[in-house]
């Protein structure tokens, strides 16, 4: 699949960068497997990667190798904390797994390179960064 060249080309070009993989925990109406199968790619390919689960809040920040991924039913998306947390953490490039119907303050700096991954057949128009489409 085209995608997965493409995500394995972004990890391998930022070896050395710090970089975290977001999932939005908000729902259960994802691919799951498809989820797993992304997270453990970051595992083999960035070990040293951050695994950040958020929905309205961050949930949980573990390394790359701990996937255990609880979802939730609300529905409620927000990226804000994620971007703040990415920008403290100096984070270089953040990798977001996300319908992208979240919302963010729109005066946020976003200090970082973000890809957005978008496990869906539509991929909406993204607020910054660059849209992969990995269904």
């Amino acid at each position: 699949m085209k995608w997965h060249k493409q995500l394995l080309s972004k990890l391998q070009e930022r070896s050395g960068k710090k970089i975290a993989l977001a999932i939005d925990t908000s729902t259960k109406q994802t691919n799951t497997l498809l989820i797993q199968n992304i997270v453990k790619l970051f595992g083999e390919v960035a070990p040293h990667s951050l695994l950040v689960q958020a929905d309205f809040k961050i949930r949980n920040i573990t390394p790359i190798k701990e996937d255990k991924i609880t979802y939730y039913t609300h529905g409620k998306s927000s990226y804000t904390e994620v971007l703040e947390w990415a920008d403290q953490e100096k984070i270089d490039t953040l990798f977001y797994i996300t319908d992208v119907t979240g919302y963010f303050y729109e005066e946020l700096k976003v200090n970082c390179e973000v890809f957005w991954l978008v496990p869906d057949e539509f991929v909406p128009k993204v607020p910054f960064g660059k849209a992969i489409r990995v269904a």
